[in-house]
């Protein structure tokens, strides 16, 4: 199951439909059913951050330096400029089984990919009559299945500047998906830039974590990238929008440091650590 999905879907897999969208820029490339609705959400989302989520993010990914061998530097004023004429969801088309996005784009998938993966295996763990387990899938992406037996399934919640706990969280058919700068990020000059990176300015987001629990493992971990790009005030605005359409409740932490979550967070909240 989950070889399946990155084998098709993964943008890092040589040969998967995502590949091959990217290395076709500006010509439609036959898909499945499967990456058209995937293709469809995920726009959906961007539409609904107003561009703040984006997956046509990799040509700025590639100008910071993530996926080269020289060493990093920060890039211009007129690079980002001309980079991010290239960073546009609204030219990702999908017309049946076949798609295009647009010419010298590229299609990330780490928003989304692996996360869609596990909400897939946990359909099969159900199929097969497995109603209590947890997938972990490197601790990004946790699905704690059935669980009420033992009262639910115990999530660690940690500080990502350093490892110490925050929360432990009781959840039950739940998905805890988080967001993060701390183990993805290019060192320029003895300073961290994250991977998270603003589709709108080109630049990384200097906030610190995001931590959502939602049904869908998917929708979680796009959700929570488009989180990590917004202020404190914005985050709350845009999860009250979110509550409208889905049940999602979680944390922000700011660049200052400071932690807002929503009311319903508490309820998934076994204990709460003094940091």
């Amino acid at each position: 199951m989950l070889a399946a999905v990155d084998e098709k879907y993964n943008s890092y897999r040589p040969g998967s439909y995502i590949d091959r969208l990217n290395r076709r820029a500006g010509e439609w490339v036959e898909i499945d059913e499967e990456l058209a609705h995937l293709l469809r959400r995920v726009t959906a989302w961007a539409n609904f951050f107003d561009g703040m989520f984006d997956v046509t993010v990799m040509p700025l990914l590639r100008l910071w330096g993530f996926y080269k061998d020289e060493v990093a530097r920060v890039p211009s004023a007129e690079e980002l400029k001309e980079t991010l004429r290239l960073v546009d969801y609204r030219k990702v088309e999908v017309e049946g089984h076949r798609a295009r996005i647009g010419q010298g784009q590229e299609l990330v998938t780490g928003s989304f990919i692996k996360a869609y993966a596990v909400d897939k295996l946990v359909e099969e763990l159900r199929r097969m009559g497995i109603d209590d387990a947890i997938v972990n899938a490197g601790g990004s992406t946790i699905y704690a299945l059935g669980g009420a037996a033992h009262d639910g399934w115990k999530v660690n919640v940690r500080n990502t500047e350093d490892e110490r706990m925050m929360f432990e969280l009781r959840l039950t058919d739940k998905c805890y998906t988080t967001s993060s700068q701390q183990l993805t990020f290019v060192d320029i000059h003895g300073r961290r830039y994250g991977h998270i990176l603003n589709p709108l300015t080109g630049r990384p987001s200097l906030n610190k974590h995001v931590g959502l629990v939602t049904d869908s493992c998917f929708d979680g971990d796009a959700i929570s990238t488009g989180l990590f790009l917004q202020s404190a005030a914005t985050f709350e605005q845009k999860m009250a929008r979110l509550k409208e359409r889905i049940p999602i409740d979680g944390f922000f932490v700011g660049a200052d440091g400071k932690t807002v979550s929503t009311f319903g967070f508490n309820q998934y909240i076994e204990r709460r650590f003094t940091l």
